[in-house]
């Protein structure tokens, strides 16, 4: 999928004045922060100097807490950037024909009770977190999809270890299912051993696809009563192969009746703001704009070919 050209179009008129708003604001906490400790760098060498405890102490006190100040301002600032900039390019992505209702929700998470019905992750998730819930519509079909950080306990070491952090989608298909069927990364078998015997003590087996390039990347594991084949056609596996190609990161899916479950992993966070450096950026409102409709295109492609 490439960005489209009107997405530039609405960047530089829509989306790029608000960047440069907010890197103005950015700018002047900067400054603010910057001339405070050179204030306070003068206080104490006057207190060196000097040696006048009370008098420092009268001017230092209220320079502390005026940096204290400062480092709220710019985790306010923080907080205030993502959900201003991810407003518009939703508003600009539900301009398609495909997509709609689009809703940010900067606190709102996909339950973990959905994310254990995926059974991507055979995990207890007693360190559940999720931010940047989107809500909408992919056609007729909802969807809610956010950003995940789960841990377990290490039955070895006394640490949490990561199960999954990235993006988890749910949607509800528009047509009744039987069945399971489970894809998950080739490579990573190792490191899912709990999730495949899980999986498997239902009775599942392993499905082998005919489209090589898919077989050689991602395992299928499928019940009995699952028509893996009509739900992973071979446009299917190319949409997913397409996925994988574009942004280089990990999918799993799963079919769990008429549930369909995605989980991508992103080491990082999409649109998080810099403190020391630009925010404005057409390729960091691009990467964003493209990792969320290519995940929401798999699951029209998908409801399509069902």
């Amino acid at each position: 999928m490439q960005v489209p050209n009107d997405l530039r179009l609405y960047y530089n008129h829509t989306i790029h004045p608000e960047l440069l708003r907010l890197e103005r604001l950015r700018h002047r906490l900067i400054l603010f922060l910057a001339a405070s400790f050179l204030v306070l760098f003068g206080v104490v060498f006057l207190q060196i100097y000097m040696r006048i405890l009370f008098l420092t102490l009268s001017l230092m006190i209220p320079l502390i807490l005026y940096i204290s100040f400062i480092f709220y301002e710019f985790e306010r600032f923080r907080k205030q950037f993502k959900p201003k900039i991810v407003a518009l390019i939703l508003d600009f992505i539900n301009r398609s024909v495909d997509f709609r209702d689009l809703k940010y929700i900067e606190d709102g998470e996909i339950k973990p009770e959905v994310f254990q019905k995926s059974r991507l992750f055979n995990t207890a998730a007693p360190d559940y977190v999720g931010e940047d819930y989107i809500e909408g519509k992919i056609r007729e079909q909802e969807f809610e999809m956010s950003e995940l950080s789960v841990k377990e306990f290490s039955p070895v070491r006394n640490r949490l270890d990561d199960i999954f952090r990235g993006v988890f989608l749910h949607t509800q298909l528009n047509r009744q299912v039987t069945g399971e069927i489970l894809v998950l990364p080739k490579h990573l078998r190792q490191y899912l051993s709990a999730t495949i015997k899980a999986f498997t003590v239902k009775g599942s087996w392993v499905i082998e696809t005919k489209n090589e390039r898919f077989k050689s990347n991602f395992l299928v594991f499928g019940t009995t009563d699952a028509d893996v084949h009509d739900f992973l056609s071979n446009e299917m596996q190319e949409s997913i192969l397409y996925y994988k190609d574009r942004t280089q990161k990990e999918m799993y899916i799963s079919f769990i009746e008429s549930d369909l479950f995605i989980a991508v992993t992103q080491p990082k966070d999409l649109l998080e703001p810099a403190i020391w450096q630009s925010n404005v950026s057409f390729d960091l409102v691009a990467e964003f704009y493209e990792d969320l409709t290519l995940l929401m295109s798999i699951v029209r492609d998908i409801d399509a070919n069902a």
